[in-house]
């Protein structure tokens, strides 16, 4: 994969770090998608059981932006309410793509309907 002027060459397979030359810096590549939802629910439940917050998000390697994020999202709910939100939510969003694309249709009929032939 071409990375752009300047940069070399990788793959997130074989590299762990991106050298910019221009930029004289170095950007750490994570090499997994994400946490799941129960993997973020039990992270959040370490916490509550007494763990310190600093110390969860090291031993995780996560940032204490990221987990207040997650408290705020996932704060109370159990792996089967997440699993259900996590589903409304990709139902939501291919909703909101299906109904971009019939205002876009209808747009460009009255478009064709407006000029004079």
């Amino acid at each position: 994969m071409r990375c752009g002027k300047g940069l070399r060459q990788f793959t997130l397979k074989n590299i762990g770090f991106l050298h910019f030359p221009d930029f004289k810096a170095q950007i750490r590549v994570r090499n997994h998608r994400g946490f799941t939802e129960e993997q973020i629910i039990g992270i959040l439940r370490e916490q509550e059981a007494g763990a310190k917050t600093a110390d969860v998000c090291r031993k995780h390697g996560i940032s204490s932006a990221t987990f207040y994020k997650w408290k705020a999202r996932y704060g109370g709910l159990d792996v089967s309410d997440a699993k259900r939100l996590k589903s409304l939510e990709d139902e939501n969003a291919k909703l909101k793509k299906l109904l971009a694309e019939a205002m876009l249709d209808n747009a460009m009929l009255k478009d064709i309907a407006a000029k004079k032939w």
